[in-house]
């Protein structure tokens, strides 16, 4: 995009050494930015309240964190607990999928968007990077261990167990425990028909 072609707003937000991807808002007008400035504000007092507040603690974790979610775009399925200072996707949360009954753990990270470095080379800078943005889709029953963070297009399988302070970059499949970074599957869990049946073998 050449110089002449962005927008007053954007030329004006650079002017202020603001470093923002071209890409992304070299056409932004002063409305839109207006607005995004107001839709952010709102998002952040939602996303502080939800990671700090001991208000109302009690309902927190399976009443009012999900909700407030549901009101940032992301779906949030029923009897969900999300634990304090999770960070979701602020302007990206309409990215995020959660079904039933999903656990997810203190201080974990869901990530819908990193910089574009398909065209990065050597003399570039990067905060001028454009985004490339995936969904996130956490099936029912799974359980997300603290401090883990999940990156950009990511699908992790009903009832998986992704462990403590793991980074999940890769799809994880149903009914498995994945951990590490990257995280990886380290056990199949069974069907309880299944272990039963290998208990009695055994017995």
């Amino acid at each position: 995009m050449k110089n002449e072609k962005l927008s007053i707003t954007y030329r004006l937000i650079r002017t202020l050494g603001i470093n923002i991807p071209e890409a992304e808002y070299g056409q932004i007008s002063l409305l839109k930015a207006i607005k995004i400035y107001f839709i952010e504000v709102w998002h952040s007092l939602l996303l502080k309240y939800c990671m700090y507040s001991a208000l109302f603690a009690p309902l927190n974790y399976r009443k009012i964190r999900p909700l407030f979610w549901r009101w940032l775009g992301a779906k949030v399925g029923r009897y969900c607990y999300i634990g304090y200072e999770v960070y979701i996707d602020l302007n990206n949360a309409n990215l995020i999928t959660i079904e039933d009954n999903v656990h997810i753990d203190e201080r974990c990270f869901l990530l819908c968007h990193k910089r574009n470095l398909d065209n990065y080379y050597q003399g570039d800078i990067y905060s001028k990077l454009g985004y490339k943005k995936g969904k996130i889709i956490i099936k029912k029953g799974c359980s997300i261990g603290s401090d883990s963070i999940i990156m950009p297009g990511v699908t992790i399988g009903e009832g998986a167990i992704i462990g403590a302070g793991s980074l999940v970059t890769k799809d994880i499949p149903a009914w498995t425990i994945a951990v590490g970074r990257p995280a990886k599957v380290i056990r199949q869990i069974p069907k309880r028909e299944e272990y039963n049946k290998n208990c009695n073998d055994k017995c």
